[in-house]
């Protein structure tokens, strides 16, 4: 994708030259000028709050003074003197987003959070001023009429036309009086995403479950208690124990708590958050004003609705095609939750609880039926995945494996928060890759999920190594307890560093083509493919290893380990495509259809699929949907599973061709991981795997099929 189209709020940021004296210090301020230190990682231990604030006004400043000298440069364009002279602009602004948007997410304050919704609208009106600078996109469209004249190679043919795209897209061929509209829709679109994040944060904070009596936790480890106490403390609960929720619906610490009234309200307060329920934060007015903007801003350039504007530059190029893909799915999912729920439910009935399954119940059940159908136990499972060595025995000896990289830990350069890690990313020959942050616990600052940022992205122009940094919610261990991680932690960890090798393998010229900046529905299939590695044998015996006796996870518990991978899958497909459907219908919606009840529309949408299973609510719903609401998911949440299937068709092609080698995992690099968005995503596919994908893979991987 073009670099001025990339989100500030996925910061994954793409613009590093310096141009009309950028490297000049005005102040003292330390993000006005590069990082001396290595790969200009981020000199935390300088940088405070105030010097954001300038910067960002600095930065767009020398960024539309670059912008216009190329716009009004008296010489013909050439793709020297317009794409590339794009490409090396705004610096400064790239620092700043780099650094600033990482802290939003993962380590933010009040400050931060001033500072964030005051420049959101500002840099929506920035990004405006350049796409819709007449001059400047005159002489991209000169380019690109002539871009067969050029004699360009393929990347540089790609940014061109990529460039072309992003400049109609966001109105550039729109009337005067289209465009003063486009403009007031992405402000005001801005800055409701930015209120959307910030309450996430402060709903998860609002919802949490205080505890007064130790007996109600019946059913969580000593270390899990012992951190509930610890985390209540922490907010001035002396005596009290809190339970906080997670980003998903779902709650992973349902499936040990043993009292039914205490699931059902850890339950209530994931799935009510954003409703305004007892005069709390509500997010729908928001939701509702987003979803008429965004079909606004599609009909103006020409869409049908949101959807079709965001799949335009897909992979999947329509709604049309995500909605066969995903319908078709549906029946084979919902069958296979029928046969879950009817075994859960049995399960209840042993247990002496009537009535219907309830969704509070379905975790606590279903670790039941995994029990017994399986004869493994959480309890007995944890001791034996202490974070690090899951992450150096795992997740660093998997790509070691795979690519020949080392990793190896550093001391020396300052962190925003005192949990993150830093480690040298080695070659085999010794020649160092680029820096990888690794930010694992989570804290009240941080927002909830999983992601992978980029602090510095690769690129040859301007002659930049990656630093990366992986960010995680894992609960933390009471003081002096070890960090022992639940199996979903594992592949999550594996996940992100799926993300991480695909920015640290970047090798390309062109900076807004680096690592991640491809397709948003071919983005997860690196990181999902990653995943799967974590339950090879060989992998899973390297780092399975008990915390206390040094003894490897014994063989009959590893293979049950194993077994139990597709336990559940009904009901993980089903939440996982319960949530795509509802955003999906969201965004299939033109500006004469918006209702005015978010939760009655949400209900209508499931119903519509027939994924409306009360014991099954959607992974998200939408007052917390961060991904398409705080994101750059919206219309696009489908690309999970879309990537999924690339994913796992890869994997079964690399068992095929002899698994953990050295030889598979080169290739992948090559093929994949290198090349960033230089090429399309698909033909990059189709030539690493010398065919198309298979679907029925994926049907594999998630035991929906007969043969599993």
């Amino acid at each position: 994708m073009n670099k001025l189209l990339t989100s500030v709020a996925v910061v994954i940021c793409l613009f590093m030259f310096t141009a009309c004296g950028e490297e000049e210090s005005m102040t003292e301020n330390p993000l006005f000028t590069p990082s001396t230190l290595p790969f200009e990682a981020p000199n935390f231990d300088e940088i405070s709050e105030e010097h954001y604030r300038p910067a960002f006004e600095e930065g767009m400043e020398r960024e539309l003074a670059q912008m216009d000298s190329i716009a009004s440069n008296p010489e013909p364009p050439t793709f020297e003197n317009t794409i590339v002279a794009m490409e090396k602009s705004g610096r400064l602004l790239e620092r700043t987003e780099s650094v600033f948007y990482n802290l939003t997410s993962a380590h933010t304050n009040d400050q931060i959070q001033e500072i964030q919704s005051e420049m959101a609208p500002k840099l929506a009106s920035h990004s405006d001023n350049i796409y819709l600078n007449a001059d400047l996109f005159e002489r991209v469209q000169t380019l690109y009429d002539q871009r067969d004249e050029l004699d360009l190679d393929e990347s540089s043919l790609k940014l061109l036309e990529d460039t072309y795209r992003d400049f109609v897209r966001a109105g550039a061929q729109l009337t005067e009086e289209e465009q003063q509209r486009m403009r007031e829709i992405n402000e005001r679109t801005s800055t409701l995403t930015t209120q959307f994040q910030d309450n996430l944060l402060k709903l998860t904070q609002e919802r949490a479950v205080l505890v007064d009596d130790v007996e109600e936790l019946d059913g969580l480890s000593e270390d899990r208690i012992a951190a509930a106490k610890e985390a209540a403390e922490e907010r001035g609960h002396e005596g009290q124990y809190l339970l906080s929720i997670t980003n998903t619906t779902r709650v992973p610490i349902l499936k040990s708590l043993i009292n039914r009234d205490l699931r059902e309200r850890v339950w209530k307060a994931s799935a009510f958050r954003g409703i305004g329920e007892d005069g709390g934060i509500d997010n729908r007015p928001l939701v509702l004003e987003l979803v008429e903007l965004r079909a606004e801003r599609a009909a103006l350039l020409g869409y049908d609705d949101h959807a079709s504007y965001r799949h335009d530059p897909q992979t999947a190029e329509n709604p049309e095609n995500v909605l066969d893909m995903l319908t078709d799915l549906i029946p084979a999912v919902i069958a296979n939750t029928e046969q879950e729920a009817s075994k859960i439910t049995e399960m209840m009935r042993e247990d002496g609880v009537e009535g219907e399954l309830q969704p509070w119940d379905w975790e606590y059940y279903a670790e039941k039926v995994r029990q017994a159908e399986y004869d493994i136990d959480e309890a007995e499972v944890r001791p034996y995945f202490e974070l690090d060595r899951v992450l150096k025995d795992g997740v660093f000896f998997t790509m070691n494996q795979l690519f020949g990289i080392r990793f190896e830990e550093r001391f020396d350069l300052p962190v925003y928060h005192e949990d993150v890690r830093i480690f040298d990313v080695l070659d085999e020959d010794g020649s160092q890759i680029g820096l990888f942050y690794a930010d694992y616990f989570t804290r009240d600052s941080k927002r909830g999920g999983a992601w992978m940022n980029s602090f510095v992205s690769q690129s040859h122009l301007l002659d930049k190594k990656p630093v990366i940094v992986n960010v995680m919610n894992i609960p933390p261990p009471a003081e002096g307890e070890p960090a022992l991680i639940s199996f979903d932690n594992v592949s999550t960890m594996f996940h992100e560093m799926g993300h991480a090798v695909h920015g640290l393998f970047s090798d390309v010229k062109y900076p807004s083509q680096s690592g991640t900046s491809v397709p948003r529905d071919f983005v997860e299939f690196p990181s999902t493919f990653e995943e799967d590695w974590a339950v090879l044998p060989e992998v899973l015996e390297n780092y399975a290893v008990h915390h206390e006796t040094g003894e490897r996870i014994p063989q009959d518990l590893l293979d049950k380990v194993i077994a139990a991978r597709n336990f559940n899958q009904g009901f993980d497909t089903q939440e996982y495509l319960a949530a795509t459907m509802v955003d999906l219908e969201w965004h299939l919606l033109d500006t004469t259809e918006i209702p005015n009840d978010v939760v009655e529309f949400e209900d209508e949408s499931l119903a519509k699929y027939d994924l409306d299973m009360q014991a099954v609510p959607p992974r998200y719903k939408s007052p917390y949907f961060a991904h398409i609401f705080a994101g750059g998911y919206s219309a696009n949440y489908y690309a999970y599973i879309w990537s999924e299937i690339l994913a796992a068709d890869a994997f079964a092609y690399m068992r095929e061709s002899g698994g953990l080698t050295r030889e598979n995992g080169d290739r992948f690099r090559e093929y994949i991981l290198s090349k960033g968005g230089s090429r399309d995503a698909m033909d990059l596919y189709e030539t690493y795997r010398n065919g198309e994908p298979d679907v029925v893979h994926l049907l594999r991987r998630r035991g929906l099929t007969a043969e599993n």
